[in-house]
């Protein structure tokens, strides 16, 4: 499930929530089981070049309980992760 985009410094910020358990061929969604969440950081797309990304998870103990906590953490770690950059460098650059 993913939803939204948010502009910040000039990158692109897509929260991506799931539910926690994967949902199986014989059921379908299990949302009680809360939900993890991780953020893609993309640079905007021109018609010049090429766009980076990359997808950061969310290292969460326990599942968040509802969908909006799971997108808002995955926003709010997007900020911090561009925010504590060091400068002259991008955060699509730094090391996993």
């Amino acid at each position: 499930m993913t939803t939204g985009l948010r502009l910040y410094r000039g990158l692109e910020i897509h929260p991506l929530v799931y539910p926690h358990r994967a949902t199986t061929a014989a059921g379908g969604h299990n949302y009680d089981e809360g939900f993890d969440a991780a953020v893609r950081i993309q640079e905007p797309e021109s018609s010049e070049a090429t766009s980076r990304s990359r997808v950061f998870r969310l290292a969460q103990p326990t599942p968040f309980q509802n969908a909006g906590d799971a997108r808002r953490a995955s926003t709010a770690y997007a900020v911090r992760l561009i925010d504590e950059c060091p400068e002259n460098t991008s955060v699509l650059d730094l090391e996993a």
